[in-house]
Protein backbone atom coordinates (compact mmCIF):
# COMPACT_ATOMS: atom_id res chain seq x y z
CA UNK A 1 0.00 0.00 0.00
CA UNK A 2 1.35 3.78 -0.53
CA UNK A 3 2.82 4.70 2.76
CA UNK A 4 1.07 8.06 3.07
CA UNK A 5 3.41 10.43 5.52
CA UNK A 6 0.40 11.53 7.56
CA UNK A 7 -0.17 7.61 8.28
CA UNK A 8 3.06 6.70 9.05
CA UNK A 9 3.55 10.13 11.82
CA UNK A 10 -0.10 9.42 12.99
CA UNK A 11 0.88 5.55 13.88
CA UNK A 12 4.20 6.66 14.90
CA UNK A 13 3.73 9.42 17.35
CA UNK A 14 0.29 8.70 18.39
CA UNK A 15 1.91 5.15 19.74
CA UNK A 16 4.83 6.90 22.05
CA UNK A 17 2.58 9.46 23.34
CA UNK A 18 0.03 6.83 24.34
CA UNK A 19 3.11 4.48 25.49
CA UNK A 20 4.13 7.43 28.03
CA UNK A 21 0.54 8.20 29.01
CA UNK A 22 0.82 4.64 29.89
CA UNK A 23 3.58 4.12 32.09
CA UNK A 24 2.74 7.55 34.04
CA UNK A 25 -0.18 6.61 34.38
CA UNK A 26 1.09 3.70 36.24
CA UNK A 27 3.13 6.38 38.78
CA UNK A 28 6.62 6.08 36.54
CA UNK A 29 8.64 8.31 36.29
CA UNK A 30 8.87 8.49 40.39
CA UNK A 31 8.85 12.29 39.94
CA UNK A 32 7.19 15.34 41.61
CA UNK A 33 6.98 19.05 41.35
CA UNK A 34 4.99 20.75 38.96
CA UNK A 35 7.97 21.76 36.12
CA UNK A 36 9.14 17.92 35.71
CA UNK A 37 5.51 16.22 35.86
CA UNK A 38 4.14 18.97 33.49
CA UNK A 39 6.88 18.42 30.66
CA UNK A 40 6.25 14.76 31.18
CA UNK A 41 2.75 14.95 30.42
CA UNK A 42 2.77 17.33 27.94
CA UNK A 43 5.11 15.36 26.34
CA UNK A 44 2.49 12.31 26.15
CA UNK A 45 -0.29 14.65 25.54
CA UNK A 46 1.44 16.28 23.00
CA UNK A 47 2.74 13.37 21.16
CA UNK A 48 -0.79 11.83 20.94
CA UNK A 49 -2.45 14.83 19.63
CA UNK A 50 -0.26 15.51 17.66
CA UNK A 51 -0.40 11.91 15.93
CA UNK A 52 -3.92 12.25 16.17
CA UNK A 53 -4.08 15.56 14.19
CA UNK A 54 -1.74 13.87 11.39
CA UNK A 55 -4.47 11.01 10.85
CA UNK A 56 -7.04 13.67 9.71
CA UNK A 57 -5.15 14.66 6.59
CA UNK A 58 -5.42 11.23 5.16
CA UNK A 59 -9.19 11.76 4.99
CA UNK A 60 -10.68 13.40 1.77
CA UNK A 61 -12.22 15.80 3.52
CA UNK A 62 -10.52 16.51 7.07
CA UNK A 63 -13.16 19.30 8.62
CA UNK A 64 -15.41 16.32 9.45
CA UNK A 65 -13.69 13.97 11.24
CA UNK A 66 -15.54 14.17 13.50
CA UNK A 67 -18.29 12.23 12.31
CA UNK A 68 -16.40 9.16 11.73
CA UNK A 69 -16.76 8.57 16.15
CA UNK A 70 -20.86 7.86 15.47
CA UNK A 71 -19.73 4.59 13.77
CA UNK A 72 -18.40 2.70 16.84
CA UNK A 73 -20.40 -0.26 16.31
CA UNK A 74 -18.82 -1.26 13.41
CA UNK A 75 -15.51 0.90 12.62
CA UNK A 76 -12.35 0.71 14.23
CA UNK A 77 -11.70 4.00 13.37
CA UNK A 78 -14.37 5.48 15.40
CA UNK A 79 -13.45 3.13 18.63
CA UNK A 80 -10.31 4.26 18.16
CA UNK A 81 -11.30 8.22 17.62
CA UNK A 82 -13.63 7.35 21.16
CA UNK A 83 -11.12 6.05 23.31
CA UNK A 84 -8.62 8.63 22.40
CA UNK A 85 -10.63 11.34 23.90
CA UNK A 86 -11.61 9.49 26.78
CA UNK A 87 -7.70 8.87 27.84
CA UNK A 88 -6.73 12.31 26.85
CA UNK A 89 -9.33 13.74 29.27
CA UNK A 90 -8.59 11.59 31.59
CA UNK A 91 -5.16 11.17 31.60
CA UNK A 92 -5.33 15.30 31.64
CA UNK A 93 -7.46 15.44 35.07
CA UNK A 94 -4.50 13.12 35.94
CA UNK A 95 -1.40 14.82 35.16
CA UNK A 96 -2.98 18.12 36.50
CA UNK A 97 -3.61 16.82 40.27
CA UNK A 98 -0.11 15.01 40.08
CA UNK A 99 1.69 18.44 38.73
CA UNK A 100 -0.12 20.77 40.68
CA UNK A 101 -1.51 19.51 43.88
CA UNK A 102 0.76 16.77 43.69
CA UNK A 103 -1.60 14.28 44.34
CA UNK A 104 -1.16 11.21 42.59
CA UNK A 105 -4.30 9.37 42.08
CA UNK A 106 -3.71 5.83 41.53
CA UNK A 107 -7.15 4.59 40.15
CA UNK A 108 -7.20 7.51 38.29
CA UNK A 109 -4.04 6.98 36.76
CA UNK A 110 -4.62 2.79 35.90
CA UNK A 111 -7.93 4.18 34.28
CA UNK A 112 -5.92 6.21 31.80
CA UNK A 113 -3.55 3.67 31.37
CA UNK A 114 -6.07 1.10 30.36
CA UNK A 115 -7.62 3.52 28.06
CA UNK A 116 -4.10 4.56 26.85
CA UNK A 117 -3.52 0.46 25.62
CA UNK A 118 -7.04 -0.15 24.44
CA UNK A 119 -6.68 2.74 21.73
CA UNK A 120 -3.17 1.34 20.79
CA UNK A 121 -5.13 -1.99 20.44
CA UNK A 122 -8.00 -0.11 18.55
CA UNK A 123 -5.81 1.80 16.05
CA UNK A 124 -3.62 -1.98 15.33
CA UNK A 125 -6.86 -3.65 14.46
CA UNK A 126 -7.82 -0.73 12.05
CA UNK A 127 -4.79 -3.36 9.79
CA UNK A 128 -5.22 -6.59 11.62
CA UNK A 129 -9.04 -6.81 10.49
CA UNK A 130 -8.63 -6.11 7.05
CA UNK A 131 -8.77 -9.29 4.99
CA UNK A 132 -7.39 -7.61 2.14
CA UNK A 133 -4.37 -7.23 3.55
CA UNK A 134 -3.22 -10.62 4.38
CA UNK A 135 0.32 -9.22 5.80
CA UNK A 136 -1.79 -7.61 8.05
CA UNK A 137 -4.38 -10.09 9.23
CA UNK A 138 -2.85 -11.34 11.40
CA UNK A 139 -2.13 -11.34 16.04
CA UNK A 140 1.45 -10.20 15.72
CA UNK A 141 0.19 -6.68 13.94
CA UNK A 142 -1.61 -6.22 17.41
CA UNK A 143 0.89 -7.25 19.36
CA UNK A 144 3.74 -5.27 17.66
CA UNK A 145 1.34 -2.19 18.45
CA UNK A 146 1.34 -2.47 21.51
CA UNK A 147 5.20 -3.70 21.92
CA UNK A 148 6.38 -0.57 19.94
CA UNK A 149 4.00 1.64 22.44
CA UNK A 150 5.01 0.17 25.77
CA UNK A 151 9.25 0.41 24.54
CA UNK A 152 9.01 3.62 23.13
CA UNK A 153 6.88 4.67 26.08
CA UNK A 154 8.92 3.71 28.57
CA UNK A 155 12.46 5.11 26.45
CA UNK A 156 10.13 8.20 26.97
CA UNK A 157 9.38 7.74 30.87
CA UNK A 158 13.55 6.96 31.71
CA UNK A 159 12.40 3.50 32.31
CA UNK A 160 15.36 2.11 30.66
CA UNK A 161 15.99 -1.28 32.24
CA UNK A 162 12.24 -1.87 31.45
CA UNK A 163 12.64 -0.39 27.58
CA UNK A 164 15.77 -2.32 26.85
CA UNK A 165 13.57 -5.78 27.37
CA UNK A 166 11.11 -4.88 25.47
CA UNK A 167 12.77 -3.85 22.80
CA UNK A 168 14.85 -7.42 22.63
CA UNK A 169 11.33 -9.04 22.35
CA UNK A 170 10.03 -6.12 20.25
CA UNK A 171 13.57 -6.81 17.68
CA UNK A 172 12.19 -10.83 18.08
CA UNK A 173 7.98 -10.29 17.22
CA UNK A 174 8.85 -7.94 14.44
CA UNK A 175 11.21 -10.40 12.90
CA UNK A 176 8.51 -12.97 13.14
CA UNK A 177 6.18 -10.68 11.84
CA UNK A 178 8.10 -9.94 8.49
CA UNK A 179 8.92 -14.06 8.12
CA UNK A 180 5.05 -14.50 8.83
CA UNK A 181 4.49 -11.68 6.16
CA UNK A 182 6.39 -12.59 3.44
CA UNK A 183 4.22 -15.79 3.08
CA UNK A 184 1.09 -14.47 4.39
CA UNK A 185 -0.34 -13.44 0.55
CA UNK A 186 0.09 -17.21 -1.24
CA UNK A 187 -1.17 -18.72 2.11
CA UNK A 188 -4.20 -16.30 1.91
CA UNK A 189 -4.91 -18.11 -1.78
CA UNK A 190 -5.11 -14.89 -3.53
CA UNK A 191 -4.69 -14.43 -7.57
CA UNK A 192 -5.65 -13.24 -10.58
CA UNK A 193 -7.99 -16.30 -11.31
CA UNK A 194 -9.76 -15.56 -7.87
CA UNK A 195 -10.10 -11.66 -7.91
CA UNK A 196 -11.74 -12.20 -11.60
CA UNK A 197 -13.59 -15.42 -10.95
CA UNK A 198 -12.11 -17.21 -13.35
CA UNK A 199 -10.72 -19.91 -11.34
CA UNK A 200 -10.64 -23.92 -12.90
CA UNK A 201 -10.24 -22.10 -16.75
CA UNK A 202 -6.61 -22.10 -16.66
CA UNK A 203 -3.88 -19.27 -16.67
CA UNK A 204 -5.34 -15.90 -16.62
CA UNK A 205 -3.39 -13.24 -17.96
CA UNK A 206 -4.64 -9.50 -18.33
CA UNK A 207 -4.99 -9.14 -22.44
CA UNK A 208 -5.28 -4.92 -21.39
CA UNK A 209 -5.26 -3.03 -18.71
CA UNK A 210 -8.11 -1.63 -16.63
CA UNK A 211 -7.30 1.82 -17.27
CA UNK A 212 -5.63 4.15 -19.10
CA UNK A 213 -4.31 6.27 -16.63
CA UNK A 214 -3.83 5.62 -12.85
CA UNK A 215 -6.97 6.18 -10.32
CA UNK A 216 -7.39 6.45 -6.78
CA UNK A 217 -6.93 2.77 -6.10
CA UNK A 218 -3.84 2.44 -7.57
CA UNK A 219 -2.73 5.48 -5.96
CA UNK A 220 -3.78 4.49 -2.41
CA UNK A 221 -3.62 0.55 -2.61
CA UNK A 222 -0.64 -0.61 -5.16
CA UNK A 223 3.33 0.30 -4.11
CA UNK A 224 5.61 -2.27 -5.01
CA UNK A 225 9.02 -1.91 -3.03
CA UNK A 226 12.26 -4.14 -4.57
CA UNK A 227 13.36 -7.04 -2.37
CA UNK A 228 16.72 -5.92 -2.10
CA UNK A 229 15.31 -2.53 -1.03
CA UNK A 230 12.99 -3.56 1.74
CA UNK A 231 15.58 -5.86 2.72
CA UNK A 232 18.02 -3.05 3.51
CA UNK A 233 15.46 -1.07 5.22
CA UNK A 234 14.46 -4.25 7.44
CA UNK A 235 17.93 -4.64 8.94
CA UNK A 236 18.36 -0.31 8.92
CA UNK A 237 14.54 -0.23 10.62
CA UNK A 238 15.54 -3.45 13.30
CA UNK A 239 18.61 -2.04 14.32
CA UNK A 240 17.60 1.28 14.65
CA UNK A 241 14.20 0.53 16.47
CA UNK A 242 15.36 -2.04 18.75
CA UNK A 243 18.77 -3.89 18.55
CA UNK A 244 21.02 -0.76 18.98
CA UNK A 245 19.20 0.87 21.74
CA UNK A 246 18.74 -2.49 23.48
CA UNK A 247 21.81 -3.46 23.36
CA UNK A 248 23.48 -0.42 24.57
CA UNK A 249 20.98 -0.11 27.58
CA UNK A 250 21.54 -3.84 28.65
CA UNK A 251 25.09 -3.80 28.68
CA UNK A 252 25.98 -0.47 30.01
CA UNK A 253 24.58 2.50 32.22
CA UNK A 254 22.63 5.01 30.61
CA UNK A 255 22.85 8.91 31.36
CA UNK A 256 20.62 11.60 30.66
CA UNK A 257 22.31 12.49 27.18
CA UNK A 258 23.12 8.70 26.35
CA UNK A 259 19.34 8.70 26.97
CA UNK A 260 18.38 11.48 24.87
CA UNK A 261 20.37 9.96 21.83
CA UNK A 262 19.14 6.26 22.34
CA UNK A 263 15.11 8.31 21.99
CA UNK A 264 16.04 9.87 19.10
CA UNK A 265 17.59 6.72 17.21
CA UNK A 266 14.81 4.92 18.28
CA UNK A 267 12.14 7.55 16.98
CA UNK A 268 13.98 6.93 13.84
CA UNK A 269 14.00 3.41 13.12
CA UNK A 270 10.77 3.33 14.34
CA UNK A 271 9.73 5.58 11.30
CA UNK A 272 11.42 3.17 9.35
CA UNK A 273 9.63 0.57 10.49
CA UNK A 274 6.19 2.44 9.93
CA UNK A 275 7.02 3.31 6.09
CA UNK A 276 7.73 -0.33 5.89
CA UNK A 277 4.31 -1.32 7.55
CA UNK A 278 2.90 0.04 4.84
CA UNK A 279 5.29 -0.11 1.49
CA UNK A 280 5.12 -3.33 2.06
CA UNK A 281 1.12 -4.24 2.33
CA UNK A 282 -0.03 -5.96 -0.66
CA UNK A 283 -3.67 -5.28 -0.99
CA UNK A 284 -5.68 -8.01 -2.85
CA UNK A 285 -6.80 -5.17 -5.38
CA UNK A 286 -3.46 -4.91 -6.89
CA UNK A 287 -4.34 -8.11 -8.67
CA UNK A 288 -7.14 -6.70 -10.88
CA UNK A 289 -4.10 -4.68 -12.23
CA UNK A 290 -1.70 -7.41 -12.27
CA UNK A 291 -0.02 -5.83 -9.46
CA UNK A 292 0.94 -6.29 -5.85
Amino acid sequence: MHPAPSVIIFTALSGLGFGLIFWMGLGLPHISGMVVTSVFALMGLGLATIGLLASTFHLGNPQRAWRALSQWRTSWLSREGILAVLTLAVFFVYACLWAFLDMRIAPLGWLSSALAMATVYTTSMIYAQMKTVPRWNTVLTTVLFLLYAAAGGALLAAQMHLAGVLLALLAVVQVLAWKQGDGAFASAGHSIETATGLTGLGKVRLLEKPHSGTNYLMKEMIHVVGRKHAAKLRVISILLVAILPATFILLSDVGHWAGLVIVVVHVAGLFAARWLFFAEAEHVVGLYYDQR
